[in-house]
């Protein structure tokens, strides 16, 4: 006798991760902090990439991305395509990234969010809105250096509400 497969469970714990993701993204920061401002709906989106390809993938990147796009007001479909690249990227090395230890997913995170924020800046410069400081590149750092807390709580979340 052939067994149903199971039906994928957690769908919601998904959904308000991202949200949780969009609206981190638009709480106010002093302008100081805010080219610190890690990109949050890229770290949530690596992370279920990575955990769940066949849940998460280029589909769910763009449709956060358009949200994001819609609530930051930047140019529609900026945000949408560095995470559906994004999510492409992981969903294809994902199951090297599992095997890595923490230390060296953070820096596998690491050239994932500078190569988004490459392609960020690529279309910006195309609408002529290119970044004065360095700082620009500080989401990155910020995002790779959450990446252990990012990484260990939605494990815990995806782990404890059995999310499949």
């Amino acid at each position: 006798m052939s067994e149903t497969p199971a039906r994928p469970r957690g769908r919601w714990v998904i959904a308000a991760t991202l949200l949780a993701a969009l609206v981190l993204a638009v709480l106010p920061l002093p302008e100081a902090f805010a080219p610190w401002r890690p990109r949050w709906a890229a770290l949530i989106l690596i992370y279920w990439c990575m955990a769940l390809p066949h849940r998460v993938g280029v589909g769910t990147a763009w449709a956060t991305g358009l949200f994001e796009d819609v609530l930051t007001g930047t140019l529609l479909g900026q945000h949408a395509l560095t995470l559906a690249v994004l999510a492409y990227l992981v969903i294809k090395l994902h199951q090297r990234l599992r095997l890595f230890p923490l230390r060296q997913q953070m820096l596998a995170v690491l050239v994932l969010l500078l190569l988004g924020q490459l392609l960020d800046l690529w279309i910006r410069g195309f609408t002529g809105r290119s970044p004065e400081t360095w700082a620009y590149w500080g989401a990155s750092l910020t995002g790779t250096l959450l990446w252990p807390w990012v990484f260990t709580l939605l494990r815990t979340l995806r782990r404890r509400l059995r999310v499949t």
